[in-house]
């Protein structure tokens, strides 16, 4: 009766739980081999003694039953039902051959079944208990003890209960450690992902600082060396100054922001963001350019409009300012336009040049349009790229806004 319901319990619920485990580590079989020699010294120990207690000499046989059945829980681990049905014959056996009527054999079963439980395993401690059950019940058959078989009953459901305690506690200890690795795995990939992001943004940032920075200065300096005029001189020297100046404060930004350091008393440049977008066309201008700045399809010297999202805005300067530095460094054109537009649910910027840098698909994309590209797709916007059909390149960039 009451070896039905683990049975039944182990074939209903399929589970992704251990049923029978592959073979144990060494700790495991040393273990196991420790607690199979402990368990045959108590029954040997406890047969002897009873025996003399009753005045008469152990009988071997009973002996060689109990080292039997102890000897199979070293096995428990690699062959657990192989443990199941020796100790599940040895108990019975014990009983039925030998003349004593004591508890000492019980012990085996039950260390048996309580150690295969805490392995995570049901079918081989079911197995055990069904197969001692059996062989009682032959045994009852033939010399029927009604108290006798209510005790053996009453030993069967305790012992299934308590295995059904340990095995639902290790399964318990189990799935916490598996929780744990995974968490702990999780915030490993967590940081690694979250320092791969800081990394990719700190290299746009560097790479769209000094590059158009630089880039002005170098078309500054030519200028310079070749203006045999001192005072437009002077003007190209003063503009490498400003340049050097903002290239100096915004890297100290970026800097700052790598070292985790917050300056107190230096001089830190604000975060640019699209209001700046005049500035960058009146620089391109200043090197020579004929830059032209429209918002919404209308010229302007100023942005107007809606001030886009701070995100939005950055990402609006850096593109802009990438776009005009590939123009100064990559095409041969006189002319660029910036064209802002404010869109239902959108804004955009598009830059377009009239330069000759090589056929469509010929020029390699480099870390310049990456980083855009990256940055736009950072923000779920649209980004190409290309040269146009009639001439010059142009790059677009559409960000949604709320």
């Amino acid at each position: 009766m009451s070896s039905g319901k683990p049975g039944e319990s182990g074939s209903a619920g399929r589970r992704p739980e251990p049923e029978e485990p592959g073979p144990g580590g060494r700790a495991e079989t040393v273990t196991n081999a420790a607690i199979a020699v402990v368990t045959a010294a108590a029954l040997v120990i406890a047969e002897v003694v009873f025996a003399f207690d009753r005045g008469v000499s152990p009988e071997p046989h009973s002996l060689l039953i109990l080292l039997a059945g102890s000897a199979s829980i070293a096995l428990i681990g690699r062959w657990p039902m192989a443990t199941a049905v020796t100790v599940g014959l040895c108990l019975p056996l014990y009983y039925v051959t030998g003349t004593d009527d004591t508890w000492v054999a019980w012990l085996m079963l039950f260390v048996a079944v309580m150690r295969s439980a805490a392995n995570g395993r049901r079918a081989a401690p079911v197995a055990t208990v069904v197969i001692a059950l059996g062989f009682f019940t032959i045994g009852e058959i033939t010399a029927f003890d009604p108290w006798r078989a209510a005790a053996i009953l009453a030993w069967m459901a305790v012992i299934v209960a308590a295995a059904e305690l340990i095995r639902n506690r290790a399964a318990y200890l189990q799935a916490v450690e598996q929780r744990a690795a995974e968490a702990e795995r999780t915030r490993e990939e967590e940081a690694l992902r979250r320092a791969t992001e800081e990394r990719l943004h700190i290299a746009r940032e560097l790479h769209d600082v000094i590059a158009h920075n630089i880039s002005l200065i170098n078309v500054q300096a030519s200028s310079a060396v070749h203006r045999r005029d001192p005072e437009r001189a002077f003007e190209a020297l003063e503009a490498i100054k400003t340049a050097s100046k903002d290239t100096l404060r915004e890297l100290r930004t970026t800097l700052g922001v790598l070292r985790q350091v917050d300056e107190q008393d230096g001089e830190r440049a604000p975060v640019p963001g699209a209001g700046r977008l005049p500035e960058l066309v009146r620089g391109a201008r200043h090197d020579g350019l004929e830059a032209v700045l429209t918002v919404d399809g209308e010229p302007a010297d100023a942005l107007g409009g809606p001030e886009p999202p701070a995100p939005v805005g950055a990402a609006a300067y850096r593109i802009v300012q990438e776009a005009l530095t590939n123009v100064r460094r990559h095409s041969a054109a006189d002319r660029v336009e910036v064209a802002v537009a404010h869109g239902p649910g959108s804004f955009s910027v598009r830059v377009t040049d009239n330069g000759s840098g090589g056929a469509p698909g010929g020029r390699t994309p480099g870390n310049g349009l990456r980083g855009m590209r990256e940055r736009i797709l950072a923000l779920g916007g649209e980004f190409s790229a290309d040269f146009r059909p009639e001439g010059g390149f142009q790059v677009y960039a559409r960000f949604p806004v709320e």
